[in-house]
C-alpha cells in the first residue's frame, strides 16, 4: 500500500486530546499533513476557506475529516450536517470521534451521513492503534472521489 498524500482535518476542542490523536499519527508513521481546528465554526471556516483560512494554501481541502462530537460554538452534528448537505463537501470522509459509546450519538452520527464513528480509548497504546487503523483504511485503502 501507498500512502496518498490527503490532508486530515483534525477537529478537536479539547487540547490534551488534540496531542494525543497528533502524536498516536507520528507514532503510527502517518505522513499526511494535519491541520488541528479548535470548534465547528472554525472547521467551517477551514472548509469554506473563510477568514484566516481564506488562502487556499492556509486550508487545503482534506481528503479525511476526523470531527468531535462535543465541540464549543457549533457542534459536532452542525457541523457534519452542514458538510454532508453541501455538495461540494459531502463527498470527503468524515468520522466522528468520541469519548463516549453511546449508542444514541453513533445512531444520530450515521443519520446525519458520518462515514464512520469511533471510540476514542483510554489508554495511549491502544489510542495509537485505533489511529493507526484509521490511517490504514482511510487514508491508504479508502478510495475517494476527487474534489
Amino acid at each position: 500500500m501507498t500512502e496518498r498524500a490527503i490532508t486530515v482535518l483534525l477537529v478537536e476542542d479539547n487540547a490534551d486530546h488534540a496531542e494525543l490523536t497528533l502524536r498516536a499519527f507520528r507514532n503510527g508513521r502517518m505522513l499526511n499533513a494535519v491541520h488541528w481546528v479548535k470548534d465547528g465554526e472554525e472547521a467551517l471556516d477551514f472548509l469554506y476557506r473563510r477568514g484566516r483560512y481564506a488562502p487556499p494554501a492556509d486550508a487545503p481541502r482534506p481528503g479525511l475529516i476526523l470531527l468531535d462530537v462535543q465541540l464549543p460554538k457549533l457542534d459536532g452534528y452542525a457541523v457534519l450536517r452542514r458538510v454532508k448537505g453541501d455538495e461540494s463537501l459531502r463527498a470527503i470522509p468524515l468520522v466522528m470521534l468520541t469519548t463516549s459509546g453511546d449508542s444514541v450519538e453513533i445512531a444520530a452520527s450515521y443519520a446525519a451521513g458520518a462515514n464512520g464513528f469511533v471510540t476514542k480509548p483510554v489508554s495511549f497504546a491502544e489510542f495509537v492503534e485505533c489511529v493507526r487503523t484509521i490511517q490504514l483504511y482511510w487514508v491508504l485503502t479508502n478510495v475517494a472521489p476527487d474534489g
